[in-house]
């Protein structure tokens, strides 16, 4: 039996106990199920040894601890009998970009960068040339000595002021840079944690246990629904924005659906 495997004489012999153990401090089971956050049905499924409606052999392996940490019972021999560590699972992406997609955006950045270099360059390079020309054009400001006449016909000689051109440097309006987009969706794994992720068809994007570390983003669009098994060792972004999975969580499993507006609600 590994890890995620639990027999059902031991989940039966571990339920009775559990349930011994609540009558025994005298708590009722919609008393326990209150205390934990999780439906009474499950108390009760615990409590019989039919596990088979809980989800994952995981998920029932933490909700008895759970509940045995409540009553103070002590089960992690018994659930850890017989138990092996196993490697995580390995994920295989059905996302693929198309070699000539990358090239494309590859060619569209540098194109970008030259446009921008162009408009920013090209304004200051004519305006350098216009000034150049203006001080090739500059006049003497001195005035010529006006030949001396007699002295009965003198009459003064009114001197032309100078016409100069003011220069106006014209810069163009830069355009502005595209702003940086952030996924809808991205989970930082800081511990182990099984993972399922839903396209938005329904159909499984991916499955399995991921360790600290490991990090998955998802466009806007892409992903429908998402299951965390130990929600405490996952960091979730929403747009860049840390997401808080109190209000997704229940005994430490969140579950919630991404809308096609990019916000997310509690799952079933």
């Amino acid at each position: 039996m590994n890890s995620n495997q639990l027999a059902p004489e031991m989940g039966a012999s571990i339920g009775v106990r559990l349930k011994q153990a609540r009558e025994e401090a005298g708590l009722s089971q919609e008393d326990v199920a209150a205390s934990l956050k999780i439906p009474v049905k499950v108390i009760r499924q615990l409590e019989s040894g039919d596990s088979s409606q809980l989800g994952a052999p995981v998920f029932v392996r933490g909700q008895m601890r759970s509940y045995a940490r409540l009553l103070g019972v002590k089960f992690d021999e018994e659930l850890g009998q017989g138990a092996r560590p196993i490697a995580p699972s390995d994920l295989v992406s059905h996302t693929h970009t198309p070699r000539y997609r990358r090239v494309f955006e590859q060619a569209t950045r540098r194109a970008i960068y030259i446009v921008l270099t162009a408009a920013i360059a090209v304004p200051i390079w004519m305006a350098s040339r216009e000034l150049k020309k203006d001080d090739a054009k500059v006049e003497s400001l001195d005035v010529a000595t006006a030949p001396a006449t007699p002295a009965n016909n003198a009459q003064p000689t009114p001197s032309e002021p100078v016409h100069r051109t003011p220069l106006v440097a014209s810069m163009a309006t830069l355009p502005a840079a595209p702003a940086a987009t952030q996924p809808a969706l991205s989970l930082n794994f800081i511990g182990n944690s099984w993972v399922e992720v839903r396209g938005a068809d329904g159909r499984v994007i991916e499955s399995g246990e991921l360790g600290t570390g490991q990090q998955r983003s998802y466009a806007a669009g892409e992903v429908s629904r998402v299951v965390l098994g130990n929600s405490s060792a996952v960091e979730v972004r929403n747009a860049g924005k840390t997401v808080d999975l109190t209000p997704f969580s229940r005994a430490n499993v969140a579950r919630f659906t991404l809308s096609s507006d990019g916000s997310l609600t509690p799952g079933d």
